[in-house]
């Protein structure tokens, strides 16, 4: 794969344009400025033969999924809101009783999201008299978000040492020889790049489970089956679960590790390869598919608590309110059935393009 980068470099072989036309490489090089690449000794091998290529979409993954988590704690806030739940898990002290470091930032982030809401106050009183607890996937949020945020760390720290290597071989080593050597072996990226297929697969599942509490009359504490404008007739949020339930049964196949594949090639010379290429565009399939399940929970906490509230965020706490306005900009509030998918993906839209966490944090400050 990296030798078709490397060609493009070069002024040859067509290439994608930002309008997603198919261009001569050449052509693109010279309307975009830019002048080809004209290689020296060695040069050539060492643009196709490293881990630049699986390196690069690490890279992005982890700014995607960095965000992401941010997402992950806002919609969590905005469930327990709706769900009427309690804050009282997420305490500091608690979160220090297991130091992780990513627990007890997400633990943080759902407090400053939900501090002060009148919702929670009002049903305190309610949730201790008919409530032992939430559920594992409310009360158990940071563990999981948590969790991710730390494997996310781990991997940016496997990123960063890559971004220091010298990946190509043979190699010129600091004393003048050249040598044959291993560093081109992508395992340590790819191995990155597969443990974040699996906690993005994670995340989207516990977020899914939250999502699909808010229809259920057994589970939801006084709302509409379905959060339906007219339960028993209209449907609600009821399909937007099957997309978050369809995107997370996907994102649990692309979880498989692409790094323990392999097949022997180059008449057995080139015997065990790491797959990196093959799990960083799983990868890229994962991370959208996780931003859409986040995005979808968003959406359906944001329609409970306006269900509760008949549309005044003022009883909503100011970080989940600041969410709910950011939505309500572009989506409308409860009411009879209608198309969703727009919906969704005006949702989706606030989740990627980081105008979400933006409305959020210009509220009530950095998040973690």
């Amino acid at each position: 794969p990296l030798a078709h980068c490397a060609l493009a470099l070069l002024g040859e072989g067509p290439v994608r344009v930002d309008s997603g036309d198919i261009q001569d490489a050449g052509d693109a090089l010279s309307a975009a400025g830019i002048e080809p690449l004209v290689l020296r000794e060695k040069e050539g091998l060492a643009l196709i033969n490293g881990t630049d290529g699986m390196l690069g979409m690490l890279c992005l993954a982890i700014t995607d999924l960095r965000e992401a988590a941010k997402v992950a704690d806002i919609a969590t806030a905005m469930t327990v809101e709706g769900l009427l739940g309690t804050l009282a898990v997420f305490a500091d002290d608690l979160q220090q009783l297991r130091p992780h470091p990513g627990q007890a930032a997400s633990a943080a982030n759902i407090r400053a999201m939900a501090e002060g809401s009148k919702i929670l106050e009002a049903a305190f009183e309610d949730f201790k008299k008919t409530q032992v607890q939430d559920a594992y996937s409310v009360r158990c949020a940071p563990q999981v978000a948590g969790g991710f945020r730390d494997t996310i760390e781990h991997t940016a720290l496997v990123a960063q040492r890559e971004l220091a290597s010298a990946v190509d071989n043979p190699v010129v080593a600091l004393d003048g020889r050249v040598t044959s050597n291993g560093n081109f072996h992508g395992a340590p990226v790819a191995y990155a790049l597969d443990f974040l297929a699996v906690v993005a697969a994670d995340l989207a599942s516990i977020s899914e489970r939250r999502s699909d509490r808010f229809l259920d009359v057994a589970r939801n504490r006084g709302l509409n089956a379905f959060l339906a404008d007219d339960p028993g007739v209209d449907s609600g949020h009821m399909i937007a679960q099957y997309t978050q339930a369809g995107i997370v049964s996907e994102l649990k196949r692309l979880a498989t590790p692409a790094s323990v594949d392999s097949i022997p090639s180059s008449a057995m010379q080139e015997d065990h390869v790491s797959m990196g290429w093959a799990a960083g565009r799983k990868l890229r399939k994962s991370v959208d598919g996780l931003q859409r399940v986040l995005a979808i929970e968003v959406l359906t906490a944001a329609r409970a608590i306006d269900q509760r509230t008949e549309g005044d965020t003022a009883q909503a706490a100011a970080g989940t309110a600041a969410a709910i306005n950011a939505l309500r900009k572009v989506t409308p509030g409860p009411g009879p059935d209608r198309f969703l998918a727009p919906e969704i993906e005006e949702a989706v839209q606030l989740v990627q393009s980081g105008v979400l966490i933006e409305e959020v944090e210009g509220s009530i400050g950095k998040l973690l």
